[in-house]
């Protein structure tokens, strides 16, 4: 299979090479091995520079027309001639196309592809529309079109398979033609920390709270200064490294001087999984996690594959996918965050519970078997 697949994320090129700013792009590469060759497509910045992911010498690259953000419709349809050229030309050497939704480009690719007898494939990480709702509350042109192109793929998907992140997207898109359900794992079978050693480990005091993810308004991480601020009104002496940018670190740190908490919080910006990522998870006590919405965040199994307990907000696709191996409480609700982490503190018992059920769920979701999965489903006819 010589597979292509396209998504809306932006990459970066110097003399070295071709750099992502996702970190899914390592689970995208990850399908190297499984294929015959693979091409990577996706918006290429004009200037010269790095990204935080190197993609491999043999995984090709297709640089797509740049435009800032899809928030500026006139930018992405002006784009969208000059990327169906490149996509076009591109598809004289491969012969499948896996390509990432619901987007106006994904939406053309997709018809090109068929045009040329190709096989395509879909693929979906969130609920688009919930997302948009959430990160553009009050822009409702902005809704209008999440919900066009949702239902614009929805139903490509009962012509064309379609693999989607979480059980909860899988029930949106249960009228297609196939649907594979995946977890987009980051971890390694290296990366994983034995339940054993990981028990054993004496927690740190004070208590080393961790969350990992874009500090966008539908994470809602004003929600963690005043979780921590909850612990230590319950006695709890935590610190809380926050690993992550975005639009929201001036109110985070804005929230944090307000609740007098600025010694317990560290905002530490983005931080490579290859860079530092796994050891800041091997560090911790407990992972916080407190979405708004959610398809299936993939910090998940990255807490548990470093052999740390979970606590997070039950939203979309997380209770499905991750069972008796996180404390789940209710989106928006400081005080229960607060409580559910006090207790993983207080009860061992319950802190070995987790971390055990976590370690048996990422061995199932590891990188390796994910891509291996995706790459049988793309495989089949």
């Amino acid at each position: 299979m010589r597979l292509a697949v396209y998504t809306d994320y932006t990459y970066m090129q110097d003399a070295e090479g071709v750099t992502g700013e996702r970190a899914f792009v390592r689970f995208m590469v990850a399908l190297a091995p499984e294929v015959e060759h693979l091409t990577l497509v996706g918006r290429l910045r004009p200037e010269p520079g790095r990204s935080h992911y190197a993609l491999p010498p043999d995984v090709g690259f297709v640089g797509l027309p740049f435009y800032s953000s899809l928030t500026r419709p006139f930018a992405v349809i002006g784009s969208l001639g000059r990327s169906a050229v490149r996509f076009w030309r591109m598809l004289d050497d491969v012969d499948t196309v896996w390509l990432m939704g619901p987007y106006v480009h994904a939406v053309a690719f997709a018809l090109l592809a068929a045009a040329r007898g190709k096989r395509v494939y879909l693929g979906v990480r969130q609920d688009y529309p919930v997302y948009v709702h959430s990160r553009h509350p009050d822009r409702r042109w902005i809704h209008a079109a999440a919900t066009v192109l949702e239902r614009t793929f929805q139903t490509m998907a009962r012509r064309w398979p379609v693999a989607v992140v979480g059980p909860d997207l899988a029930r949106n898109y249960h009228r297609a033609k196939r649907v594979l359900t995946l977890t987009v794992s980051l971890v390694s079978d290296a990366d994983l920390v034995a339940a054993d050693a990981a028990v054993a480990r004496t927690p740190a005091t004070p208590m080393r709270v961790l969350t990992v993810g874009r500090l966008d308004r539908e994470k809602n991480p004003l929600l963690l200064a005043d979780a921590i601020a909850g612990l230590r009104a319950r006695g709890v002496d935590a610190r809380l490294d926050v690993v992550g940018d975005g639009p929201q670190r001036d109110a985070l740190a804005a929230r944090v001087a307000e609740l007098g908490i600025d010694d317990a919080v560290a905002l530490l910006g983005y931080v490579p999984i290859d860079g530092g990522l796994l050891e800041l998870y091997r560090g911790a006590d407990v992972f916080l996690h407190v979405s708004w919405t959610e398809g299936l965040p993939q910090v998940l199994f990255e807490a548990f594959a470093a052999g740390i307990p979970v606590v997070a907000t039950d939203v979309g696709g997380v209770a499905a996918a991750v069972g008796d191996a996180a404390l789940l409480v209710p989106a928006g609700d400081g005080d229960a965050a607060a409580d559910a982490v006090r207790r993983v503190r207080e009860e061992p018992g319950l802190r070995e519970r987790l971390i055990r059920a976590g370690a048996a769920r990422v061995r199932e979701h590891t990188m390796e078997h994910e891509a291996q999965s995706l790459a049988r489903f793309l495989a089949e006819d």
